[in-house]
């Protein structure tokens, strides 16, 4: 299987994503909300290394394992890695390996652009 992307408007997913291709744009819709809801800001630490600064109610960080842990069965080159630097702060790091950084940009960018659109 390549490591193309679909390339629907709405899709970033690669094909070595194991979530059915079904399923996909509710996963989607999901991110999107997620990110909707939740996103406050973002730093690209490196090519590789998003970090998601997420509002810091209980609901999110329990929204956010949620569905990265999900994610994370499915599309096994992401690691999730979710603190709390702070009782107020919740931050979402978001990595993956160098293969996939288009992948991670995309994610950047709709996040970002879901974001401001709220």
């Amino acid at each position: 299987m390549s490591d193309q992307h679909v390339t629907t408007e709405d899709s970033w997913v690669p094909d070595s994503c194991a979530l059915p291709t079904a399923e996909r744009p509710l996963r989607l819709a999901e991110f999107d909300q997620f990110f909707q809801d939740a996103v406050r800001g973002a730093d690209r630490l490196s090519a590789q290394h998003l970090r998601l600064h997420l509002d810091g109610a209980e609901q999110v960080e329990k929204a956010a394992r949620n569905l990265t842990a999900r994610e994370s069965s499915c599309c096994t080159f992401f690691t999730f890695d979710i603190a709390r630097p702070d009782l107020h702060s919740l931050t979402l790091d978001v990595r993956v390996p160098a293969a996939h950084v288009d992948v991670l940009d995309a994610l950047a960018q709709r996040a970002m652009s879901v974001r401001v659109q709220r």
